[in-house]
């Protein structure tokens, strides 16, 4: 008899938490979307985390809810606090459950970090990401707010919801009383670990007596802080045995505050990274473990369960980037799976600009009411000439919806522009996004013609065409330009052209800071968890407050000057969330940035500029120009002089700076019309 070994059977195992049983091992992890302050906002949240618990996943997380006023992270955050709110919740919690789904809400107050006047904290101490400065609460105020941690449970439980989560860590309310660092208190509430620790027991146990036994409590603790006056190893455990026994039912890990300097989440974190911390604390405590952080594919979950670190898995992204994550992992699709590459474009950076989030991966998210996918009634005959992100995109959204479509590609591989960033050291998860389009062509029958760049009178035989033929990069015009010790940024890239050992930069954007790092690094292969936290000063041993140690700083490969025209600070247009940590990696290596640069010459000394009045040389070897993009119009002007219309998209409509979430986003949109 052959028996088939079963697909990912840690994953995949049921958890039985005595009272209900958790249909697997994956947690929807709680992330902030931006729904909650929508004016329909409960619809399309309702919309959301529907099609996430049809797709299959076991537990579901809110976004942080504030019980009360002084515990929005904003103006007007949500936040359920009397009864009059409750009906609106169960829109969410009715469509989860008839979807055969199970939600928790997370209850979250922000503490110092909440960004109004009225935020309070264990101590007035302003957070350095924070313009407005804390109240500290009083006694009277402690008790207040643990009452409302108690109602705003009490009525998620009367919403439906199946459990709540207590956010104790990230640097919120709860970790402020916790650390040392943030919790200067004299009384009852401060000064030893354990009255620093009483303000989140009495939040436990003060809930689980309200809300019954058969209730899941999940406590998000604070594992490492990655602060200094953070808590200690030892302080972590002590903590985790006192809410197993005050009532959690299950304990979540939270890795770093917000204001902490070590990358936690962003794509140049290694896989499954963190988990070595929750892998500490098992055995500790009799409660299962949920461990997380840049978990994104089912092989890396399973590796994560079946080593021992966790007994369950959380995520949050991944769930944006496909709904269906679960079920094509049961199915043994995991190759199918539109894979999260935590770039954080369209998720964090959103959030951070009062705007609702969304994937760069995937456009829908969160407008699963507003770009419903639609099977079209009248099938077309459409083109779609350049296979980078924006192209692929609306290919493979057009042939799912049922047309016929001919995607064309000049050259020898799909990509574009990602065929480049997947190159670049931290961004290796590109790969996977065209892992994901080059399962999607085959799958919906796209017709791939690579190597072809059809003529305009080719495409006469098509009903829709669509133009996305990317960019080129934009040249420099100085003297000395073609000389061969200047290189365009594709060029060196791709390995046609080798530099030395001191260069020069063109251009400070975001080409321009991949390119440093990549010029910074003389390495294949995803970094190890332990160089990466040795890189970032985080001690696995675990021997001091917060987790912190010594940064292993080495040697870079290069001596690297990173110039730009313009005088204003160099990345401007980097990620809100990511582009403070592409700024420390150059910072840290020796990167020289000049800002107000004016270009004179290339010679073969070097690169001849006037910097603030004042010419100079940099001796350098090679100078690699970053300078900016053009869009490739040349069949689109084709098209043009024979009246023949199109859709232009991507790099083609908009050269600028590279814009993948622009770009897929188009693409999707411009396929839903067809």
């Amino acid at each position: 008899m052959n028996i088939s070994k079963p697909l990912y059977p840690h994953l995949l195992q049921p958890l039985d938490l005595g009272f209900v049983t958790l249909k697997n091992r994956v947690l929807m992890g709680s992330m902030h979307t931006g729904l909650e302050e929508e004016k329909d906002g409960f619809h399309r949240m309702a919309a959301y985390f529907a099609a996430r618990a049809e797709g299959g996943v076991g537990l579901i997380v809110t976004g942080g809810v504030a019980p009360n006023r002084a515990g929005w992270v904003a103006p007007f955050s949500l936040r359920l606090a009397k009864a009059s709110q409750v009906e609106e919740h169960r829109l969410i919690t009715d469509a989860v459950h008839r979807a055969d789904g199970k939600i928790c809400m997370q209850i979250l107050h922000a503490g110092r970090y909440g960004y109004h006047p009225l935020c309070v904290a264990p101590s007035t101490i302003k957070a350095p990401i924070n313009r407005f400065k804390p109240r500290a609460l009083s006694d009277r105020g402690v008790r207040s707010t643990i009452r409302d941690f108690v109602t705003c449970a009490t009525l998620a439980r009367d919403a439906g919801y199946d459990g709540v989560e207590i956010m104790g860590s990230e640097g919120y309310l709860i970790n402020e009383f916790i650390a040392r660092k943030t919790n200067l208190r004299e009384d009852q509430w401060g000064g030893s670990f354990n009255n620093r620790i009483r303000f989140p027991l009495e939040i436990v146990r003060g809930v689980r007596q309200a809300v019954g036994p058969n209730f899941i409590i999940i406590y998000r603790l604070s594992m490492l802080d990655l602060v200094k006056g953070g808590s200690t190893w030892e302080e972590v455990v002590m903590l985790a045995k006192e809410i197993e026994q005050v009532g959690a039912t299950l304990i979540n890990t939270g890795i770093g505050w917000h204001e902490a300097r070590v990358p936690t989440i962003a794509t140049m974190v290694p896989r499954a990274g963190f988990t070595w911390v929750t892998k500490r604390l098992m055995g500790q405590v009799g409660i299962p473990l949920i461990t997380t952080n840049r978990i994104n594919m089912p092989e890396v979950a399973e590796a994560v369960l079946a080593e021992g670190c966790a007994d369950m898995v959380s995520m949050a992204r991944p769930f944006l980037a496909d709904p269906d994550w679960v079920r094509k992992a049961k199915e043994g699709r995991s190759l199918e799976i539109n894979t999260c590459i935590g770039c954080n474009q369209a998720c964090l950076d959103h959030i951070f600009a009062r705007q609702s989030a969304t994937c760069l991966v995937n456009p829908r998210a969160c407008r699963e009411t507003i770009m419903p996918f639609v099977k079209t009634a009248a099938a077309k005959k459409v083109a779609v000439v350049g296979a980078g992100p924006a192209g692929l995109a609306c290919a493979v959204t057009a042939a799912a919806r049922g047309h016929q479509v001919t995607l064309f590609e000049a050259s020898g591989e799909i990509g574009g522009q990602f065929r480049l960033a997947r190159q670049i050291p931290g961004k290796g998860e590109f790969a996977e996004t065209l892992r994901y389009y080059q399962q999607q062509v085959q799958l919906n029958g796209v017709s791939m013609r690579l190597q072809v760049a059809p003529t305009a009178a080719e495409l006469q035989a098509f009903a829709e065409i669509v133009i996305s033929t990317g960019v080129k990069p934009r040249p420099i015009d100085i003297q000395g330009s073609e000389g061969t010790n200047v290189s365009l940024y594709p060029e060196v890239i791709t390995g046609r052209k080798l530099v030395g050992a001191r260069v020069a930069i063109i251009g400070a954007g975001g080409i321009g800071f991949d390119m440093a790092t990549f010029l910074l690094h003389e390495r294949s292969g995803p970094e190890t968890p332990a160089a990466f936290m040795g890189a970032w000063g985080v001690d696995m041993e675990y021997g001091g407050e917060g987790g912190l140690g010594e940064v292993r700083r080495e040697a870079p490969a290069r001596t690297i000057y990173l110039l730009q025209r313009k005088t204003s600070k160099p990345g401007v247009r980097l990620g809100k969330t990511t582009g403070w940590i592409h700024r420390s990696i150059l910072k840290k290596n020796g990167v020289k940035m000049l800002i107000g640069v004016e270009y004179l010459a290339v010679t073969a000394e070097g690169l001849r500029i006037r910097h603030e009045g004042r010419e100079q040389l940099l001796e350098v070897d090679d100078v690699v120009v970053c300078a900016g993009q053009m869009s490739e119009l040349g069949l689109a002007k084709e098209l043009d002089a024979l009246g023949m219309r199109y859709h232009l998209i991507g790099g083609a409509l908009k050269a600028g700076e590279l814009d993948a979430k622009r770009a897929i986003a188009q693409g999707t949109e411009v396929a839903d019309r067809l």
